[in-house]
């Protein structure tokens, strides 16, 4: 594989095996720069041990990857400063004061982002003489960002970063990561079980299973391809009627026509990423 291909990742081939187990089986794959992409997949479909060939912490058995033009398992200098990392918990360090804690990992990179202006970016301003362990789980959550940008990642990694969110913790941390996305020009690659949260940042979205990647594309190209399409429902004659339709314009209008005006309890609802998911998982 030409390590001058174009995007942040470039997956054809891979393998992993343990024993007689083959958990990813020939996954290919590229991320574009600049993109959010969602891998989404049941428990033990193999997310985990590719995440992990990715950031260069698992060897692989088969295939070829680049991740920013380098192959992981022999990455060239620098490398490593290049990639951003957030595991699903981390609890580390709970005695540091959360400003003394980024500023350290800021030593460690050649031109790190400035802390208090990172602080002010993901909302830890006030936060910034508290210790960590006394910070709240969305708080916590933001520091865990602001440590893995912190050294100006080209390519972030988001292992379920909202597990246990309550819904206002979790809007303002979609937020926080869609104006990294934008302002800074990250790639992300992040997992999840929430297929809410997937539909609302993902660009992109890939579904493993059993080790293979059966289908990649945007939530409305995945509801495509299993034909959920819209529900339409109304009341008529007093009735429930429920219409499975592709394009809901067409109906919609003659519904309109036909009624002189407001349809009687109109719903339109779009087939969700959980629907679309749910039914290709099935297949």
């Amino acid at each position: 594989m030409d390590s001058c291909e174009p995007g942040a990742v470039s997956v054809r081939g891979l393998r992993m095996r343990y024993g007689r187990a083959e958990v990813l089986r020939g996954v290919k794959l590229t991320i574009p720069r600049g993109e959010v992409f969602c891998l989404l997949g049941p428990n033990g479909a193999g997310k985990t041990t590719m995440i992990e060939i990715l950031e260069g912490h698992r060897m692989r058995s088969g295939g070829e990857v680049r991740v920013l033009g380098s192959d992981p398992q022999r990455p060239g200098p620098g490398w490593r400063a290049r990639i951003g990392i957030v595991l699903q918990s981390w609890r580390d360090h709970g005695q540091w004061r959360v400003g003394e804690l980024l500023s350290y990992v800021a030593c460690h990179y050649p031109a790190p982002h400035d802390p208090a202006g990172l602080l002010e970016l993901v909302g830890l301003t006030a936060q910034r003489d508290h210790e960590v362990a006394d910070l709240s789980g969305g708080q916590r959550r933001r520091l865990d960002v602001a440590l893995g940008v912190i050294g100006r990642p080209e390519l972030l990694f988001l292992d379920e970063p909202t597990a246990g969110f309550d819904p206002v913790a979790r809007r303002q941390f979609h937020n926080l990561l869609t104006q990294l996305s934008v302002t800074e020009g990250i790639t992300i690659l992040l997992t999840t079980h929430d297929l809410a949260e997937a539909e609302r940042l993902a660009h992109r979205i890939g579904i493993l299973v059993q080790g293979r990647l059966i289908t990649t594309g945007t939530p409305a190209e995945l509801a495509a391809l299993t034909g959920a399409g819209t529900e339409v429902r109304w009341v008529e004659a007093g009735r429930q009627r429920r219409e499975l339709v592709e394009d809901p314009s067409v109906l919609l209008r003659e519904l309109q026509d036909r009624f002189a005006g407001a349809v009687p309890e109109l719903q339109v609802r779009r087939a969700s990423l959980e629907d679309t998911y749910l039914d290709l998982i099935g297949r």
